[in-house]
């Protein structure tokens, strides 16, 4: 068999063997599977809202879970491992599946769609926008599509990938409505932010930068202050000098008279 060949054949028995958890493990609210096949053991991720559904009492529906898997698809050894989705509004395919579970029941959409997403925005998020498309009217009536979003959101590039999408089918007597969401989570860091400090920040800067260049200066002034000579102090002629040889002039110029 090529090898292009032995991925395609891989990635549709992964493709099957996931379609059978999410139908099997619907009421336990499934966010995600990851599995990865080892030569030991095949090791599968599941991410569930409600991981006690999964595991059972005395971990009974999870062995139950582990041999049809080796019965339906022949997988030797399985090891499950159950994470708890810690933030159920963040997810969007935990999302999706809610909001599909109340359309079915409930054929007032919009006002859902905006609760939905006031309960996504209150969680954290950046930005979040929910798409739901289909016979929502109901009998007879034309489809259509219904957008609600709010926040901030990527469209298009490589920072959509930073974007968390989920997809949900709603099952109606009219027919199928097709519901998607994406969610931009808190912790998201888009590559073309930028972070512009405020302007008293760069004051604060400029003054501590001022601050420090002055010092130096201050420091030299003192240290070159000792080094200068002292002034010369001006002497004083002596008066009473001056005052003896005027008086001997004067006597000079008698005697010679």
């Amino acid at each position: 068999m090529a090898v292009e060949k032995k991925f395609i054949t891989k990635a549709l028995a992964d493709l099957e063997v996931k379609n059978f958890l999410f139908v099997e493990l619907e009421r336990a609210g499934v966010s995600s599977i990851n599995i990865q096949r080892t030569p030991i053991a095949t090791r599968i991720s599941l991410c569930v809202r409600k991981p006690g559904m999964v595991v059972g009492k005395k971990g009974k529906a999870i062995k139950d879970l582990c041999d049809d898997l080796t019965a339906k698809f022949n997988i030797e050894n399985p090891q499950i491992e159950v994470i708890e989705v810690m933030q159920p509004a963040l997810d969007a395919r935990l999302v999706a599946e809610k909001l599909g579970k109340q359309i079915e029941t409930n054929p007032r959409v919009k006002p859902i769609l905006r609760m939905a997403l006031k309960e996504v925005m209150e969680a954290g998020a950046i930005g979040a926008e929910i798409r739901v498309a289909g016979k929502i009217v109901g009998k007879g009536g034309k489809a259509k599509t219904i957008t609600v979003r709010k926040g901030y959101l990527k469209k298009s590039g490589e920072p959509m990938n930073l974007v968390n999408q989920g997809r949900y089918v709603a099952r109606l007597k009219a027919g199928c409505i097709g519901i998607k969401v994406k969610i931009v989570s808190p912790e998201t860091v888009f590559p073309d932010k930028v972070k512009i400090p405020s302007a008293t920040a760069i004051v604060a800067e400029e003054e501590t930068v001022v601050e420090q260049a002055a010092e130096p200066k201050v420091e030299a002034q003192v240290a070159v202050a000792p080094a200068q000579k002292p002034a010369e102090k001006k002497k004083k002629p002596p008066v009473a000098h001056e005052k003896k040889e005027e008086t001997a002039a004067v006597e000079t110029k008698q005697e010679a008279q």
